[in-house]
């Protein structure tokens, strides 16, 4: 599984309802393979009132999406992409664009 995404890539949807979409990544969980972004898939949930929310009722927050259904935007050119591996002459280990060759991190 693609397990280079990490928190605060820019990732765009490539299947499901969301298709098309950009966003930021919120949170990775890599136990389920599964994302959450920023303002997309928003679900409602019945909350009781608690600290968090102090109101209750229905509350719309972000869904997971599973990582197939995403890929990685690359910041230089600016293009949906896959994740390869790069070593440094430092030895340090990069993601890098598959399609520019850019370093990302």
């Amino acid at each position: 599984m693609a397990l280079g995404l990490k928190k605060n890539d820019t990732i765009v949807v490539v299947s499901g309802n969301e298709k098309g979409k950009r966003g930021r990544v919120l949170s990775v969980q890599r136990g389920n393979n599964r994302i959450v972004v920023e303002k997309l898939n928003m679900i409602k949930r019945h909350m009781k009132p608690s600290k968090k929310y102090q109101q209750g009722g229905i509350i719309e927050k972000e869904g997971s999406i599973h990582l197939s259904n995403v890929m990685l935007v690359c910041t230089k050119c600016d293009k949906s992409t896959r994740i390869g591996q790069k070593i440094l002459e430092n030895g340090k280990k990069v993601r890098e664009c598959r399609k520019c060759g850019e370093v990302i991190d």
